[in-house]
C-alpha cells in the first residue's frame, strides 16, 4: 500500500516566488541555464545548476559544483528565500496549459516502496546520471525538487481537493514565461491530512510518470542513510522524498519523436519501397500530417508528408512491448531498415518532444541537419500503467510529459 507523508516543507515568500522557481535541472543545459539564470539572484537553478555560478570550462561534475550547491542552498535558507513550515503538512499543487489543470498531492513518497516495488517505473536509468542527482542529495540533505508520480484516481481525494481549491486562496498563483498556470495550496486542516494519507494507503501502487533518476537518486539515498545507521527506526526523514501525485485521469502524455540524419545507404525511391513492404502509405503533401491513431505514423521526407500504417502481422497486439508504436517504428523501420540498433547511444538518430511541435521536426529535414522525422502517436495513460504493472520497460524516449513540474515551490529537508 503506498506510503503518503506529510512534511515540513521549506518555501520561498510569496513576493519572491516567481523568480524562485524554476525549470527542473535535466530540461536545460548549463549554457541555457545561465542564460536563464541572468540577473535573477532568487531562481532555484543556483542550486540545482550550480555550475552556473562557476567558471564555463569546469566540469559541471566536479565536486567544487556540489560544493557549490550546498553553499547556495545554505545561502538561501540564511536569506529567507527558503523558510520551513512549522507544521507536518501536505500540499497542493495545480498546473493549467491549454485551459486544462491538473491538481497534484504533495508530500513525500515512502523509500521502501520504491525498493520493494509499490512505486513502479516504466524506464531504465543510467547510473552516471543516477550517482550525479545522488551527490546532490548527500551534500545538499535535501530532495530539491519533486518527481512527478501518477496514480489512480480516487473520488473522495478528487472531492477533497476540490472543497480545498473551492474554498481556499492559494498561497502561490503565477503564470511562468512559458505561458504555464501554477497554483499552489497548503493543507493546514490535520483531519483533511490525516484522511488523504489513509486514502493513499489503500492505493495498491504510485507510478513514476517523470523523473526516473530524481526518484532511483532520492531512494538510493534514502536506503544508504538507513544501512548506516545502526539505531535506524523507519521515522527518520531520510525514509522518504518529495513527489507531486496526479490522478491519472488528468493527465496525458503527448507525443515524443524522431529525426533521422541519413537514410543508410538508400535513396528516396528505395527506402520508400522499402517502408513499403510494411506499411500502408499514403502521400500527404507539404502541409503537416499529424498521426491520426495508433500504430499510424507522419513522416516527413524531402519536402512532403506521408501517413504510414503499420499493415496486420507487423506486431503483436498482445504483447504490451511489442504493440508500443515507439517498438514498432524503431522495430521495422530503424533496425531492419536504418540499422540503428541502439536509441541510446547511436548519433545518427535524436528525439524531439512533441510540445515543439510537428513544424520542429519538419525545420530540422529542411535545413538539411537530418534527412527523415517520424512522428507517432501519444502512448495512453492505460499503456504506461499496464507496463510497468507486467515489470515490463519502456523503449527510450516514448513518454513526454506537459506541463513540467516547477522546482523550488516547496523542497523537503532530510535534516
Amino acid at each position: 500500500m503506498a506510503i503518503l507523508k506529510a512534511f515540513k516543507g521549506l518555501r520561498p515568500p510569496v513576493e519572491i516566488v516567481k523568480d524562485l522557481a524554476s525549470r527542473p535541472y535535466d530540461v536545460l543545459n548549463s549554457d541555457e541555464a545561465r542564460e536563464e539564470a541572468k540577473g535573477n539572484a532568487y531562481t532555484l537553478l543556483h542550486i540545482i545548476k550550480p555550475e552556473i555560478d562557476l567558471p564555463k570550462d569546469l566540469d559541471c561534475h566536479s565536486q567544487a559544483v556540489y560544493d557549490k550547491a550546498r553553499e547556495n542552498f545554505d545561502k538561501f535558507r540564511k536569506n529567507g528565500w527558503l523558510k520551513q513550515d512549522q507544521m507536518d503538512l501536505l500540499y497542493i499543487y495545480a498546473q493549467t496549459m491549454n485551459g486544462k489543470t491538473q491538481f497534484g498531492i504533495v508530500g513525500c513518497a515512502g523509500v521502501e516502496d520504491y525498493m520493494s516495488g509499490v512505486i513502479r517505473k516504466h524506464e531504465l536509468t543510467r547510473k552516471d546520471k543516477e550517482e550525479d542527482r545522488m551527490k546532490h542529495v548527500r551534500i545538499t540533505n535535501a530532495n530539491m525538487e519533486p518527481v512527478f508520480f501518477t496514480y489512480p484516481a480516487v473520488e473522495e481525494i478528487d472531492a477533497i481537493v476540490f472543497s480545498i481549491v473551492s474554498n481556499k486562496k492559494a498561497e502561490y498563483d503565477f503564470v511562468s514565461v512559458d505561458g504555464i498556470g501554477h497554483h499552489f495550496w497548503v493543507i493546514e486542516d490535520d483531519a483533511k491530512i490525516q484522511r488523504i494519507i489513509e486514502l493513499f494507503h489503500a492505493i495498491p501502487f504510485t507510478y513514476v510518470a517523470d523523473g526516473h533518476h530524481r526518484t532511483a537518486a532520492a531512494a538510493l539515498v534514502g536506503n544508504e542513510k538507513k544501512l548506516r545507521n545502526p539505531a535506524h527506526t523507519g521515522r527518520e526523514e531520510y525514509n522518504f522524498f518529495l513527489a507531486v501525485h496526479f490522478p491519472d485521469n488528468q493527465l496525458s502524455i503527448i507525443d515524443y519523436n524522431r529525426v533521422v540524419k541519413d537514410l543508410n545507404k538508400l535513396d528516396n525511391v528505395q527506402f520508400l519501397q522499402r517502408l513499403s513492404e510494411v506499411f500502408t502509405i499514403e502521400k500527404k503533401g507539404s502541409g503537416i500530417f499529424k498521426p491520426v491513431n495508433l500504430h499510424n505514423f507522419s513522416m516527413y521526407l524531402d519536402g512532403t508528408w506521408y501517413s504510414l500504417t503499420a499493415k496486420p502481422g507487423t506486431y503483436d497486439d498482445r504483447d504490451p512491448i511489442g504493440v508500443l508504436d515507439v517498438t514498432i517504428l524503431s522495430h521495422l523501420v530503424l533496425d531492419n531498415i536504418l540499422d540503428i540498433k541502439d536509441l541510446r547511444t547511436s548519433d545518427r538518430i535524436d528525439f524531439v518532444g512533441g510540445i515543439r511541435g510537428l513544424g520542429e521536426i519538419q525545420r530540422r529535414v529542411d535545413n538539411d541537419e537530418m534527412k527523415v522525422a517520424f512522428a507517432l502517436y501519444p502512448v495512453s495513460m492505460k499503456q504506461l500503467i499496464d507496463i510497468a504493472d507486467s515489470g515490463n520497460i519502456m523503449p527510450p524516449k516514448t513518454t513526454w510529459f506537459e506541463p513540467k513540474l516547477r522546482s523550488g515551490l516547496v523542497v523537503h529537508s532530510l535534516e
